[in-house]
This record gives structure tokens, C-alpha cells and sequence, in this order.
């Protein structure tokens, strides 16, 4: 199955999403629930576009190789570094087609499969927990589940199902203290203290991931509490309108971190040459996530293996012009960003 079949395969199947061809939140706009960002919606488009200001500085005199497109993380080796993002609601943003268990369990099992990962979504439902954690399992440990920012109390039950799992590593968005559609709910969810980040990170057994990390300080108090790993993240757009663009604050933050805790970034990445930038300023992989909503949509496993291996050729290709035999040859002299 090409990626072109998966997204003619996707139209009509996603509820308020279109299935674009890029997915660059101009269609979509503002509409939540759907797969749009808050408010003007503008904060999804300026993602997409701050990657399209980063240029790549072309060089092909250099012996001939085939790239080594791998990375390892947290003890795990894997065939790209770039990992589908945690989504959820499914059945509120994108139709009846999937709910949250059923796309959880294929996508899982097709990120594995791929040679790479799946972050998992959380819900006020327990049984998406329940069955995120099992389908991890049932990949060998090869997922990082999501949980977002509730009470301590409903994180530790939730951290139990975690440690089950075999997962090489755990996440929490905490950006989703701003989703709309978590306010005021039982169990209640919201921002957290770096102590109640402390005792979560503790209480994880695996490296613990924290998601939503947007300014120098966040990134100091995110380590400060423990964080393993962070993402460079806006959620997407949709939790605060006018904020920056992820590509706008990446090197400022890789620069604080300065080696402390691995760096990962979201928010418009939507090609290998998009991959290829963001580790050139400084990241160790990346995470993208509504394109992956469409491959599950318009192929199920087989929709997900054309778009990671559309990725992964996509990478290679520009390693290759770069110079970049390896992650670790890429450089930020090989990219040059316009404003």
C-alpha cells in the first residue's frame, strides 16, 4: 500500500478531518472537537510553516554510504527517530470508525512492527489505560504510554498498568492541563508542582518523559523534577492560542538542556527532510501525530507502514545530500533557517 492510497483510502473515514494530503492545520482550523487548534487555529499552521523557514545546506562531495537512520533511546535501539504521537478522544475528534482501545491496538502493534514506537493516548475512560498498556505488552515492552495530568492519586493507579507493560520508558503531557474538553471532570486533571512531578517520576521504574515543555524555564523545572526526556511540544495548537511555533523555541531549549535529558520535538513535522532539520538543531528525535491518525484511518498496520517507510526513505535521501552518514554526522551547520 502506497501513502497516496492510504490518504485517498482515509477520505470520508475521519469525521471533521479532511485527510489533506499535507496535513498542515489550514483546512481544519480552529475546529475542536476535530483534529484543528485553539481559537484563530493559526498555531497548527505556524508549526507546519516554521519548518518550511528551515532550509538544508546540500553537499554530495563525500565518500558513497548508505545512511544509518537509527537511534537509540533509553536503552532501545530503533530504525528512525521519530516516534507516532500520543492521541485520544478518537471518537470525539475523528468519528466512529475507531475508538480509542481499537486504534491504540493497531496502532501499537504497527509502530513495533515498523521498527519504531507509539506514544499512547490516556482518556477518562480507565479502559484506555487498560488497553494502551496491554497492546504495549503485547509489543514487547515497544510503546511509551501517555498519561495525563490527573490527580496523583488516579496517576498512581494508572502508573500500576505502566510498570506492567514492559515499556521502556513513560510519558505525561502535561500541555493537556489546558485541553478544554479535561476541565472539570472527575477524575479532574491539570498543571502540576515539579514535587508532584517528583513523586510520578519516582514512582515510574522507567525513564520518565514529560511532554508539553515550551520555554527555557519549563525545561529547568522539567528536570528538575526528574524528567529523563522532554518534548518540545505545543500540543498540536490545541491548548493555547498564539503561542510559538515549536521549531521558534527548539534551540533555545536544547541549548539550556545542554546534554541533561534527551530532547524530542513535535508540533507540523510531516516529512523525513522535516525529521532531518529538527535533529539538526539539536534534537534527538521527534514525535508526529495527526498524520498518523489518517494511516490508521485509511490503512490500518498497512496504512502505517507506508507512512513510516515514506518517512524513513524521505530521511535517508536527505542524509544523504547533507553528508550525514549517521544521526550522530548530523550538524547545524547543515541547515540554515530564514525569517
Amino acid at each position: 500500500m502506497t501513502y497516496t492510497e492510504v490518504l485517498q483510502a482515509a477520505k470520508g473515514q475521519m469525521g471533521f478531518c479532511h485527510a489533506c494530503p499535507v496535513c498542515n492545520g489550514r483546512a481544519c482550523g480552529g475546529t475542536i472537537p476535530g483534529p484543528g487548534a485553539k481559537g484563530s487555529g493559526t498555531v497548527a499552521i505556524r508549526n507546519f510553516d516554521a519548518w518550511r523557514n528551515v532550509r538544508l545546506n546540500m553537499d554530495t562531495i563525500h565518500e558513497n554510504f548508505e545512511p544509518d537512520t537509527s537511534l537509540e533511546l533509553f536503552g532501545r535501539k530503533f530504525k528512525y527517530p521519530f516516534f507516532a504521537g500520543p492521541v485520544g478522544a478518537m471518537t470525539l475528534h475523528y468519528g466512529d470508525k475507531y475508538n480509542d482501545l481499537q486504534y491504540n491496538e493497531i496502532l501499537v502493534a504497527a509502530c513495533a512492527a515498523a521498527g519504531i514506537a507509539a506514544f499512547t493516548g490516556d482518556g477518562t475512560n480507565p479502559k484506555v489505560m487498560e488497553g494502551a498498556t496491554a497492546a504495549i505488552a503485547a509489543s514487547g515492552g515497544a510503546g511509551i504510554p501517555t498519561v495525563k495530568p490527573w490527580d496523583n492519586a488516579t496517576v498512581a493507579e494508572k502508573m500500576t498498568m505502566v510498570r506492567q507493560s514492559g515499556c521502556f520508558a513513560m510519558a505525561m503531557d502535561i500541555d493537556a492541563a489546558g485541553l478544554p474538553f479535561l476541565q472539570h471532570l472527575d477524575p479532574p486533571a491539570g498543571s502540576k508542582t515539579v514535587e508532584q512531578l517528583q513523586e510520578i517520576a519516582q514512582a515510574a521504574g522507567v525513564p520518565f518523559i514529560l511532554k508539553g515543555i515550551m520555554t527555557v524555564r519549563g525545561a529547568e523545572k522539567a528536570i528538575e523534577a526528574g524528567a529523563a526526556g522532554i518534548v518540545v511540544s505545543n500540543h498540536g495548537g490545541r491548548v493555547l492560542d498564539d503561542c510559538p511555533a515549536t521549531e521558534e523555541v527548539l534551540a533555545d531549549i536544547v541549548a539550556a538542556v545542554d546534554g541533561r535529558a534527551k530532547i524530542l520535538v513535535d508540533g507540523g513535522i510531516r516529512s523525513g527532510n522535516d525529521v532531518f532539520k529538527a535533529l539538526a538543531l539539536g534534537a534527538d528525535g521527534v514525535l508526529v501525530a495527526r498524520p498518523f491518525v489518517t494511516a490508521v484511518y485509511g490503512g490500518g498496520a498497512d496504512g502505517v507502514a507506508a507512512y513510516v517507510e515514506k518517512l524513513g526513505a524521505e530521511l535517508a535521501d536527505t542524509m544523504r545530500l547533507c553528508g550525514a552518514a549517521s544521526l550522530a554526522d548530523i550538524s547545524r551547520d547543515m541547515v540554515r533557517v530564514v525569517k
